[in-house]
């Protein structure tokens, strides 16, 4: 590269072919008032292009190239799934290597960046309500001078990109899931004063070059995207609209990723996705021509099968290998894509977890049909039993709706008596709120009465609850193979972790036996294998004595 094309690049005078940014695409990105960024408008004040061609033909030497460095400190909050944990590593990522810092103190921040929840109304509400906390410090630092720029990333800043730049206009930047690379731009942007915005979504964005910058405490677990978006399209749900279409990372960059975090001693992986085993590569050609697997017996798609691509039974087989003491899970999957082969391997390796999600989200084949879930309450409980008899001693987690469009008094007794049938571990359980832009906004009402959601609501907590407290009972005397993950939140003394099933378990913190033969007494350490004793259970929780520390290789050898 010439000289002055280098020095040029580095001021951030000159893009290359890469990176182009067209005219259209920059008004499309710019908030209310605020310009286009090109060559012309960047910060008022600075050198111009004459300025640096002037300097090269000096013969002044030009700054070498490279990402242009950020200025100050970055403070990250996270609200929302886990798909947003991993959006704010990804997005940390990317911030420091444009030269930012990093802070767990709000008052050091120069920077504040909220990565937002637009599932429901309440979630939303939360980021309203931090915000006029945030007007306040922001009106504190503009009288000592200190500016402060505030942040909205994620799906509520897709889906109310106008309304958060305008209320009150405390916020400086808006950026959606698809938009992170654009945050050092944007963020230079509103250094000049000006709101910026990238919202735009992207038919091919899995940020799949970026290794994300892990902040889970204790390094023992870790989130790894595989894919983004879904294509669903149930009538509730606003992720389509926020996060876009479905695309699947490279299983290359994910196998490196996995590595990665097994040569850091990272113990646990869980694969993320919105619809995380309809995973699809397509990124070789070769990957085209593969078979396509049929969905599980009696569901359906709103869309037509989508051939080729290597799929999730493909990419769980070659993630379990790579290494044998570190414990797989995924998240969160949907019903309809559970071929065999995904479960054949889930009872093969002894390092996936026998533990399934399956949202059933109603118990009322009427409700789940206004849903388009694709599946009957038959379907789904021959498929619970289907999944019971290939996987012996799996442990079910599940997602409920309460109160949903049209939802009777009967439909609701059919959700209580599935979750009476199904008896599940774990549990997730909503009331409806139903969200703009979806199926169900714009065909179905939400008659169903905030007092009766509630009163629904509450019914479905305490049979989950008793079921749930019914199914851990039955571990009581069993021994459970526990990767702990530090001290208990409740008790110094104690530790916590989480068995296979993904259940929590309390223990003494004790010193106890070494399973690998030494005969020194040792005291486990978060990311150790512990074989507990569980001595009772209640409908979360289970706890125990600790018997020794062992390895997961050691422990499937024994049973």
């Amino acid at each position: 590269m010439l000289p002055w094309r280098r020095a040029l690049r580095a001021a951030g005078l000159l893009r290359s072919a890469a990176d182009p940014r067209p005219g259209a695409s920059r008004r499309a990105r710019c908030g209310p008032g605020e310009r286009p960024v090109g060559r012309r408008a960047a910060l008022p004040a600075g050198p111009d292009l004459r300025h640096f061609l002037r300097g090269v033909a000096a013969g002044e030497p030009g700054p070498e190239p490279g990402p242009v460095p950020g200025t100050g400190k970055v403070y990250l909050e996270t609200y929302g799934c886990q798909m947003n944990v991993n959006d704010t590593e990804i997005a940390w990522a990317i911030l420091q290597k444009n030269g930012y810092a990093r802070t767990k103190e709000l008052d050091e921040a120069d920077v504040i960046l909220l990565v937002t929840c637009s599932v429901r109304e309440k979630a939303e509400q939360a980021i309203w309500n931090r915000l006029r906390h945030l007007k306040a410090l922001k009106a504190r630092r503009q009288q000592a001078r200190l500016p402060l720029r505030i942040g909205i990333l994620g799906c509520m800043a897709e889906r109310l990109k106008e309304e958060i730049l305008q209320r009150e206009k405390l916020v400086d930047i808006v950026a959606g899931p698809d938009a992170y690379r654009d945050l050092p731009r944007l963020l230079a942007v509103a250094e000049s004063g000006q709101q910026a915005a990238n919202v735009l979504l992207s038919l091919d964005e899995t940020y799949a070059d970026i290794l994300p910058v892990q902040t889970s405490a204790g390094g023992t677990t870790a989130f790894v995207s595989i894919m983004r978006g879904c294509d669903n399209m149930c009538s509730y749900c606003i992720v389509p609209f926020t996060r876009g279409r479905e695309r699947s990372r490279p299983i290359a960059s994910i196998l490196q990723e996995v590595r990665m975090l097994s040569d850091q001693g990272v113990k646990e992986v869980t694969l993320l996705g919105q619809n995380v085993n309809s995973f699809r590569d397509m990124s070789e050609v070769q990957f085209q021509s593969a078979a396509t697997p049929v969905l599980s017996r009696g569901f359906s798609t709103v869309y037509k099968a989508k051939p080729g691509g290597l799929r999730f039974a493909h990419l769980l087989d070659q993630v379990s290998r790579i290494d044998p003491e570190m414990r797989i899970r995924f998240t969160s999957p949907h019903p309809k894509d559970f071929p065999d082969e995904v479960l054949q391997l889930i009872q093969e390796r002894h390092n996936i977890c026998k533990q399934l999600h399956l949202p059933a989200q109603s118990g009322s084949t009427r409700v789940l049909e206004a849903m388009r879930r694709g599946y009957t309450r038959e379907a789904y409980l021959e498929l619970v039993h289907h999944v019971r008899e290939s996987i012996p001693g799996v442990r079910l987690s599940s997602d409920f709706i309460a109160g949903f469009c049209g939802e009777t008094e009967e439909d609701h007794q059919q959700t209580v008596s599935l979750l009476q049938e199904v008896r599940y571990n774990v549990g997730f359980l909503f009331a409806y709120s139903m969200r703009q832009k979806t199926r169900a906004y714009h065909r179905l009402q939400d008659d169903v009465p905030a007092d009766i959601k509630k009163r629904r609501l509450e019914e479905l907590i305490t049979v989950f609850r008793e079921e749930a407290a019914r199914a851990n009972e039955a571990m009581v005397g069993q021994s459970q193979l526990v990767l702990v993950e530090g001290p208990s939140k409740r008790s110094a003394s104690e530790l916590c972790g989480r068995n296979d099933g993904n259940i929590k378990v309390i223990f003494p913190d004790a010193e106890i036996e070494d399973a690998a033969g030494c005969k020194a007494l040792v005291r486990a350490q978060p990311g150790d294998y512990v074989l507990v004793k569980v001595t009772s259970a209640g409908s979360q929780t289970l706890k125990g004595v600790p018997l020794c520390r062992t390895s997961l290789s050691r422990s499937a050898a024994c049973h």
